[in-house]
C-alpha cells in the first residue's frame, strides 16, 4: 500500500453576508456586455484590399464609417452578404464576418451580375 501524499489547500478569506465582491473591470457582467454590444469594425480581406489598390478606389475614413454603421445595421436585421453600392464603388460584404470581401468601381460594377447576397445597401 502506497503512503497518501496530502497537501493543505490555499484558503481564501470568507465573505461576510453583505459584503460586496469587487470584480475586475475585464470580467464585470456590464463590461462583457459592453463589449458584446459594441459594433463589430469593418475589416478588409486581402483579396478586397489588392483590389481596391488595383483600381485606385479611395474611401475615406468617413465613407468607412458610414459603410460601417451600414453594415452593422444590416447584421441586426438578419442580413448575412450584402452588396454595398457607393458613388465610386461596389463592395461585396459579408455582414456575419464584418468583412469586405471584394471592392469594384461602379463602372465595372455596371456589367456585374451579383450571386449569393441576401441584402443591399445603397449609400449616396
Amino acid at each position: 500500500m502506497e503512503p497518501l501524499n496530502i497537501q493543505r489547500l490555499q484558503s481564501h478569506p470568507p465573505l461576510r453576508p453583505g459584503q460586496p465582491t469587487k470584480p475586475t473591470p475585464a470580467t464585470s457582467f456590464a463590461a462583457q456586455l459592453n463589449s458584446a454590444l459594441a459594433p463589430a469594425p469593418l475589416k478588409v480581406s486581402k483579396h478586397a484590399t489588392a483590389r481596391l489598390s488595383e483600381r485606385n478606389i479611395v474611401i475615406t475614413d468617413a465613407e468607412w464609417a458610414r459603410v460601417t454603421d451600414k453594415v452593422n445595421e444590416a447584421k441586426a436585421k438578419g442580413i448575412r452578404d450584402s452588396l454595398v453600392l457607393m458613388d465610386q464603388a461596389a463592395l461585396i460584404v459579408s455582414a456575419k464576418n464584418s468583412t469586405v470581401i471584394t471592392a469594384m468601381d461602379r463602372t465595372e460594377a455596371k456589367d456585374q451580375l451579383f450571386t449569393n447576397i441576401d441584402g443591399t445597401i445603397v449609400l449616396s
